[in-house]
């Protein structure tokens, strides 16, 4: 098989999946642009989509290569500066992922089959996972990302090992199996607990992080989407319990309060910490609010689509208004409290990876934000080009959700590079 051929496809699957601005050096970007924050660039003729597409191969293909070289002798990725992802099973999926995105060549499919079989390798012939003599940090992340990467046309020969991590990650979903119920506040949803999270007795104290959050369930059923998970699975319908509380939204219209039912997303009901734009007020019933910012906008449109609901569904168009309202190629959207204006650059590469993924599963060209009428995936592109490092790599200058490592903020760009490629590819086949 023609290897480019694959990748065009590879490409145009982008919009099917489900981790700030800094002081980053040029990298592949236009030798011409200026440092972010520096005032505006000399008018220059907007690059043609078969210009931008050159790019991002370029910049990808530099990715891949530094990628590789971090690569450990067991096909592993594992971080020299985070504890929790030196386990061998966080970033090495992630990676496996960015590289199978990536322009093929003999280096980058050897080490994206050796990532992949160091992960096949971690299932049992009982169908158990093995996670090591540490465990696995993020058990969820790990299994819908193995699902997700060994999903892909080229390991077909790890089916069985994707079945297992699949059995592994349903497993993992707060519903009736592990006793919570529909009006437990963590139902149906996923979280980061690194044992099995069961509901507690009421006389007992839980494992740390038990409960269900926004992000790890979107990782989930996207996982689930890529496995070929059938839509009338009962996972989808019991995921979209939680989903829903976790949106600045309603389901009864002469409920809906503008002050704070915008339509956007927030990380987790109840938890002014962890919802990183913090909080926004009380409501009429006493309840806490939460700011709506991107990143978990973005997948909550990504996790409600996956859960079922149509395009056109009152939640995912207030979701949609909501992105397209305050998208920013150049930042991470949202409005944050005073006291947590630090944290909002902290996901810039994790905000763009989700958003390319949300936009392109809607079929969005053009959004009309609050001040211009933008296309995305241009802006996307040209944005991280230029934050691109010269070694390929990419950095987060905040060091707050760990983007400061470079493993965790270059796989995320490549796949949202790729995904905004894919929307060019898209365009381009569509033309007359």
């Amino acid at each position: 098989m023609n290897p480019m051929k694959v990748y065009s496809r590879r490409c145009f699957l982008q919009g099917t999946l489900g981790m700030a601005p800094g002081l980053c050096l040029t990298g592949c970007g236009s030798p011409t642009s200026e440092p972010h924050g520096s005032g505006t660039s000399p008018k220059q003729a907007e690059p043609s989509p078969t210009s931008r597409t050159k790019r991002v191969d370029q910049a990808l293909t530099l990715a891949a290569r530094y990628l590789i070289g971090q690569q450990l002798a067991d096909g592993a990725w594992r971080s020299e500066l985070k504890g929790p992802f030196k386990d061998g099973g966080s970033l090495t999926p992630l990676a496996v992922h960015a590289l199978h995105v990536s322009p093929p060549n003999e280096a980058v499919l050897a080490a994206g089959s050796k990532g992949a079989d160091y992960l096949a390798a971690m299932v049992q012939p009982d169908g158990t996972i093995d996670p090591g003599p540490f465990g696995l940090s993020y058990p969820v992340y790990t299994a819908a990302l193995s699902v997700l990467t060994l999903s892909e046309t080229a390991q077909a020969r790890h089916r069985r090992a994707r079945d297992a991590w699949l059995s592994y990650l349903r497993a993992r979903q707060l519903t009736e199996d592990l006793g919570w119920r529909p009006a437990d506040k963590p139902y149906g949803g996923w979280g980061f607990c690194s044992r099995l999270p069961r509901k507690p007795a009421p006389d007992e104290f839980g494992p740390p992080l038990l409960e269900s959050n926004l992000s790890a369930t979107t990782f989930a059923l996207a996982a689930m989407r890529a496995a070929g998970c059938d839509a009338a699975d009962p996972a989808f319908r019991k995921a979209l319990v939680f989903i829903k509380r976790c949106q600045n939204y309603g389901d009864n219209a002469e409920d809906l309060d503008p002050r704070w039912d915008d339509g956007g997303f927030f990380f987790i009901y109840d938890d002014p910490v962890r919802n990183k734009a913090g909080v926004l007020g009380k409501d009429a019933t006493g309840r806490d609010r939460f700011h709506s910012y991107g990143s978990t906008t973005a997948d909550g449109l990504r996790a409600l689509l996956a859960s079922g609901l149509p395009r056109d569904d009152a939640r995912v168009l207030a979701a949609r208004r909501w992105l397209e309202t305050n998208f920013d190629a150049q930042s991470h959207p949202g409005t944050y409290a005073l006291n947590r204006k630090r944290d909002q650059e902290a996901v810039y590469y994790y905000y763009s990876w989700s958003m390319a993924q949300a936009l392109k599963s809607l079929g969005v060209v053009e959004l009309r934000t609050k001040t211009a009428t933008i296309r995305w995936a241009e802006a996307l592109v040209d944005e991280l080009l230029r934050r691109q490092e010269k070694d390929g790599s990419w950095i987060n200058a905040s060091e707050q959700v760990r983007e400061d490592d470079p493993l965790v903020a270059t796989p995320l760009a490549m796949a949202a590079l790729a995904t905004c490629r894919s929307r060019f590819t898209d365009e381009t086949n569509s033309s007359p």
